[in-house]
């Protein structure tokens, strides 16, 4: 029987190291702000740290070794991503940032040898990056609503749309965009196509970035709002097969949305941390925060929401180890999703208010963190339809009962019982009555 909370101790060391790491140089170089990502910058200050996490055999340990990475099963992952997870510049350091690592994911799974040489090599040594093209401003992630074409023009695809969210699109070199190219087919899921386009291509317009938040200047932040006018592109752009984009995406964003969930285990308890800390250092007229008893319940809630949410993630991924297949854990993988925007937005909204108008400032990192779990609320997929899918999923394994009452009627249950047991029944009255008491012929009339 394997059912075991603890880590072999030679994983332990390597999780002891990125602990250290984190504390003792990622963290203090995320504090330099826009001055760590320029390409300069990258040069100077992260190129130096991700040779050492590449050093330790820690890099883009969510990929295969045939790929560069240590092929680590999903525990071992979630643990990896619970540190990672406290700091925003972690996941570029270690080789496994969203987009990126996803949209990795699916050219060395679905790519040609050449896509792979122009871009998938590229990604894994984060020399170019990439931005995921899916939504769009009519419909949101729902690909029955998409909008945007591909027509075939001889050996060429002509595309027309516009495409919302496109994380990083101003940074990228490629961009992995979702267009429908058999309008009439007769399975709704095989209507869309993935293409590989380069975003120097002409056509491809950034019409401006998207920030998230409250604050700064429109038109200043990472979310692109791209438009694709007249952009003509070689047949072999497509990634996969035509028409199978719903399938691919189902392989990228099942474990995107369980390597968000793993660092959002991180980002939790980071921010409990602070909560703590805060509560047994601020002292008021009454004594520290800590001996509060509203204090106290606040700090007990969100640990035993971070508990119950971290056991759901690791057994999460216990799953996808066993089963090797993102589709017999979907319920799971969905449920996750839901836990986590919500276990965010309390944990980190109570650290706020425990530290008053200190908390909601741009001093300190709760505001960021309360839209960040808005955000995970939305992105791979809204709440709502990871509550139906956890539904559905749930209700399967039901049958209906079609008598007037439910199967479950305790009158029912109670004659079933009597009609089973009919013997023993009958013989403890005979006992009963044989033994002539007052007392034991209530109990006779009672059996």
């Amino acid at each position: 029987m394997a059912w075991d909370f603890e880590t072999d101790p030679e994983f332990q060391t390597k999780l002891d190291w990125i602990e250290a790491f984190m504390r003792e140089e990622v963290e203090p170089l995320s504090h330099l702000g826009m001055a760590v990502h320029g390409s300069l910058g990258r040069e100077k200050f992260i190129r130096p740290l991700q040779q050492k996490v590449k050093d330790q055999g820690l890099w883009a340990c969510h990929l295969g070794p045939e790929l560069g990475g240590q092929g680590f099963g999903q525990v071992k992952l979630a643990l990896m991503n619970e540190k990672l997870g406290r700091n925003g510049l972690a996941p570029t350091v270690f080789g496994c940032q969203a987009p990126d690592s996803g949209n990795a994911e699916i050219i060395a799974h679905y790519g040609t040898e050449a896509q792979k040489t122009r871009w998938l090599w590229p990604l894994l040594n984060g020399d170019i990056r990439s931005a995921f093209s899916m939504s769009e401003p009519t419909g949101g992630s729902d690909p029955l609503t998409f909008k945007t074409r591909a027509v075939l023009d001889g050996d060429e695809w002509v595309i027309n749309g516009e495409k919302w969210f496109s994380t990083n699109a101003r940074y990228s070199k490629v961009l992995v965009l979702y267009a429908v190219t058999d309008p009439d087919a007769k399975d709704p899921y095989r209507r869309t196509s993935i293409f590989l386009v380069p975003t120097d291509t002409p056509g491809v317009e950034i019409i401006r970035n998207v920030a998230v938040g409250g604050g700064g200047e429109i038109g200043g932040g990472n979310e692109g709002y791209v438009r694709y006018t007249d952009v003509r592109l070689p047949y072999d752009a497509l990634l996969g097969e035509r028409g199978a984009a719903f399938i691919i995406a189902q392989v990228r964003l099942g474990g995107g949305r369980v390597h968000h969930a793993m660092r959002t285990v991180g980002a939790c308890k980071n921010a409990l941390d602070l909560m703590c800390r805060r509560a047994v250092s601020r002292t008021t007229r009454d004594g520290r925060l800590a001996d509060l008893q509203m204090v106290q319940e606040q700090i007990a809630d969100s640990w035993i929401q971070l508990e119950m949410f971290r056991l759901l993630v690791l057994r999460t991924a216990w799953l996808i180890d066993k089963h090797k297949d993102y589709q017999k854990v979907r319920k799971d993988i969905a449920a996750i999703k839901v836990a986590m925007p919500k276990v965010y937005h309390d944990i980190a909204t109570k650290a706020a208010h425990l530290h008053g108008a200190l908390g909601v400032s741009n001093e300190m990192p709760f505001m960021h963190m309360v839209t960040s779990s808005l955000v995970m609320g939305i992105a791979d997929g809204p709440t709502e339809v990871h509550k139906v899918t956890v539904a559905k999923q749930v209700l399967k394994d039901y049958r209906p009962d079609n008598d007037l009452f439910p199967g479950y009627h305790i009158p029912r249950l109670r004659e079933e019982a009597e009609k089973r047991y009919a013997k023993e029944l009958g013989e403890l009255r005979e006992a009963y009555a044989a033994r002539g008491g007052r007392r034991d012929a209530a109990k006779a009339e009672a059996v």
